[in-house]
């Protein structure tokens, strides 16, 4: 084990995540009441965002910032194709279903990215803040394209179709994440100053405790779960890791530095398990919940936070060592 993995198993955000499986494996009756588990993940997404926006503030717009997010849209419209491909083949799922799966996994988990955010800063290679915008403009173009794989491009259903672009564009995930980035852009260093306490004091802890629950859900649904086969099981694994290598070798190429390549890696091999679901149960609700929820929250949430972060942060170092673009 190198020293970027063992500095990953040894941030408290990953321990309190393995404490929550350990609890849920052992059938403890420990749980966190929904209203404070959604109360700290609207804190995180504002707190995340509005930390982005005043970086972003500081170091103004630049080419890098504008390359980086053509790259995260890109990845969002190409990765669900290549998912959608495996998941058909060797997955063997039915289209409705692989185009529901392929789009949580061109899609992004907030949750996974404010997780390596903590830990890359805890290992010394800190993204920049323009990545919460990479971030957010990643989630839509994921959901069209799983739609769009999974429907073709003609849809019988016009209202459905609105309703889920409305889903797409507006729901509180992007809301949030863009409005604090916003706030956090305009008010800058100054005005972030009158809120720092509680924007920064707080957030390791919160996250924490957030995580603690992520870790009770995910090992209570993956004990559950009798839906997903060992062929879905193991493309729940094996896409992280390729996606996650690719968004890192991307990231270098176009020219960011190590933390945010690495950032943009675990983009790229995040899986969604809240807005994605929400957009497909309007759009496709004839596709398996018990498919794709398990897959990315119970299978792909967890291997990311605990070995894939640490991968993806121990590759971009080593890419960047010999010869990347990033400085």
């Amino acid at each position: 084990m190198d020293a970027t993995t063992l500095q990953t198993f040894t941030s408290p955000v990953v321990l309190f995540f393995v404490l929550g499986l350990l609890a849920a494996f052992a059938r403890s009756d420990l749980a966190i009441p929904e209203a404070i588990a959604k109360g700290m993940s609207l804190y995180l997404m504002a707190a995340i965002g509005l930390k982005g926006g005043v970086a972003v503030s500081e170091s103004g717009f630049s080419l890098t910032v504008a390359v980086a997010l053509i790259a995260g849209i890109a990845a969002g419209f190409i990765l669900p194709v290549f998912a959608f491909w495996l998941i058909r083949g060797f997955g063997r799922l039915d289209r409705i279903n692989a185009g529901a799966v392929a789009a949580h996994y061109g899609s992004i988990s907030v949750v996974t990215f404010v997780t390596a955010v903590e830990i890359l800063e805890f290992q010394g290679k800190p993204s920049a803040g323009y990545m919460v915008a990479v971030m957010a403009t990643m989630e839509s173009p994921a959901i069209l394209a799983g739609l769009l794989l999974a429907r073709g491009f003609g849809d019988d259903n016009g209202q459905s179709m609105r309703e889920m672009l409305h889903e797409v564009f507006f729901n509180s995930s992007v809301v949030l994440l863009l409005g604090a980035f916003a706030i956090g852009l305009i008010g800058g260093t100054d005005g972030f100053a009158d809120v720092s306490p509680f924007f920064e004091a707080g957030f390791k802890g919160v996250l924490c405790i957030f995580l603690l629950d992520m870790g009770l859900i995910a090992a209570r649904r993956m004990m559950d779960s009798r839906a997903v086969t060992w062929r879905l099981a193991s493309i729940a694994i094996f896409l992280p890791l390729v996606n996650g290598a690719a968004g890192t070798i991307l990231g270098t190429v176009v020219g960011l530095d190590v933390g945010s390549a690495a950032a943009l890696g675990v983009l790229c091999a995040s899986a969604s398990y809240i807005a994605v679901p929400a957009a497909m149960r309007l759009a496709l609700p004839e596709a398996d919940p018990g498919i794709y929820l398990t897959m990315s929250l119970s299978i792909t949430f967890p291997f990311n936070v605990l070995i894939n972060i640490g991968l993806i942060s121990a590759f971009a170092s080593m890419i960047a060592g010999q010869g990347g673009l990033a400085p």
